[in-house]
């Protein structure tokens, strides 16, 4: 039972590396990301864990811009379900507090705003 809020850099390392784990083996995300991620999976836990420690802790270590590198997958709103529900399982596995809280509405806010993105980055009515 998780007892202590995300507090430093070693937290959000474990959160990371903990959902990243469980993203790789699942069966509706899992392929997409290990593609996508072929001999990259290093360099994008890196920047993960660069952009939720300037998020959370206010560390700011991460510059550019998330959506760009999401623009071309292809994933629709069952796959952004998905990975709401990894990561909050995983938050909440490991974490509780105002930080851990904090995660999963910026995580959600996330996935929603990607998502609308990519449908409308996909429809070319839009461009």
């Amino acid at each position: 039972m998780a007892t202590q809020d995300i507090s430093n850099i070693e937290d959000i390392k474990l959160l990371v590396n903990t959902f990243y784990d469980k993203v790789q083996k699942d069966d509706l995300i899992g392929p997409i990301f290990n593609e996508k991620m072929l001999g990259r999976w290093p360099e994008h836990l890196e920047k993960m864990y660069r952009f939720w420690q300037t998020i959370l802790l206010e560390e700011h270590t991460y510059s550019g811009s998330p959506f760009p590198p999401h623009k071309q997958l292809p994933v629709n709103q069952s796959h952004f379900d998905r990975w709401m529900e990894i990561f909050t399982a995983t938050v909440d596995s490991l974490f509780v507090g105002k930080l851990a809280e904090e995660a999963k509405v910026r995580a959600a806010n996330m996935a929603y705003m990607f998502n609308y993105k990519i449908e409308y980055f996909r429809n070319p009515e839009n461009h």
